[in-house]
């Protein structure tokens, strides 16, 4: 984990950032945040970012404005950062290509995401080594005994977004597969019961010899666990289970799983730090902090057993006598 940095007076008055005249400060800090539902609604891991940075901003004396905006176009965003309505801005749900952080740049507005892609190596950001964490599912996996390996990300329309997320853990899961010389078969999946249940179903018609998946939807968990269950295979005996998930979703879900954390409030706290020193500091080179947290051994994983009638027969030369 970074560490954290010590708290910095923002004080009163006027402030000056690169490309803007001194002005008067708001002590309001912006949170982009989309919420990623299926309702439109935040779930519960949105949520613990949202309540970190709060809580963050109040102890250097910011309010926090929620915005759920997801593109630079919205009328409510080109207000906020036009009219200078806060100090800065922390964008969160960091697409490939977005707007937002392209119109924050070309503003020179002051921001630091939680997130990255490559229009934000300019500034401050805090970000999960998801291509690292999903390699390193694999590889606890396969050292466990396991070659029929699935991999089950964030829907597809997320996906195709562009959320880095999903794009970074469906790399590093492919990667590593093929580094390891075995099929990889990645699946889009909902974030609910119905759809965890769903894609356990499609992993399992289209090879029945799967004995393991990594997980990168912490909410179609449940789902998956069930689908699992209705389909004979009991964890972690005759099939492994490991993702990336914060501990609430890894240790609700019986057995407990095996998973790599998503430090929620830590990565929130970094973010309003940076921010921080960003503007307090606005000459001073960006920091970007990537997290790698360690697998937490649970109870869903263990070695691999195969399914029975699924393996190949081995084939053997015919002799002439």
């Amino acid at each position: 984990m970074a560490e954290r940095t010590d708290k910095l007076a923002t004080g009163r008055g006027t402030q000056a950032h690169s490309g803007a005249e001194a002005r008067e400060l708001t002590h309001t800090l912006a949170l982009l945040f989309p919420p990623s539902g299926a309702d439109r609604d935040y779930p519960a891991v949105q949520l613990a970012f949202i309540g970190g940075v709060a809580e963050t901003a109040t102890t250097y004396g910011y309010d926090l404005l929620l915005t759920p905006c997801k593109s630079g176009k919205d009328l409510s965003f080109r207000r906020m950062v036009d009219e200078r309505r806060v100090d800065g801005v922390i964008v969160m749900e960091v697409r490939r290509e977005d707007d937002r952080i392209q119109h924050l740049t070309e503003t020179a507005f002051p921001f630091v995401a939680i997130g990255r892609n490559s229009r934000t190596t300019e500034v401050g950001w805090v970000d999960l080594d998801f291509a690292g964490l999903a390699s390193g599912c694999v590889r606890h996996l396969a050292e466990l005994g396991h070659r029929r390996i699935a991999f089950v990300n964030k829907s597809e329309q997320i996906f195709t977004s562009g959320y880095g997320y999903a794009r970074l853990g469906s790399e590093g899961y492919t990667e590593a597969m093929r580094e390891m010389e075995l099929a990889p078969h990645a699946y889009f999946s909902g974030d609910d019961i119905a759809a965890g249940e769903d894609v356990v179903q499609r992993i399992l018609h289209d090879d029945p010899a799967t004995t393991s998946l990594v997980v990168m939807n912490e909410a179609a968990l449940e789902g998956i666990y069930r689908g699992l269950t209705r389909h004979g295979r009991s964890v972690p005996r005759d099939f492994s289970v490991v993702g990336v998930a914060a501990s609430r979703w890894a240790e609700q879900v019986s057995p407990p799983l095996t998973a790599a954390e998503i430090p929620a409030k830590e990565m929130s706290r970094i973010g309003v730090d940076l921010m921080v020193e960003q503007l307090t500091s606005p000459a001073s080179p960006p920091r970007h902090v990537l997290l790698k947290p360690l697998i937490t051994l649970r109870a869903s994983t263990g070695p691999c057993r195969p399914v029975p009638d699924t393996e190949t027969e081995p084939e053997f030369p015919d002799f002439d006598f």
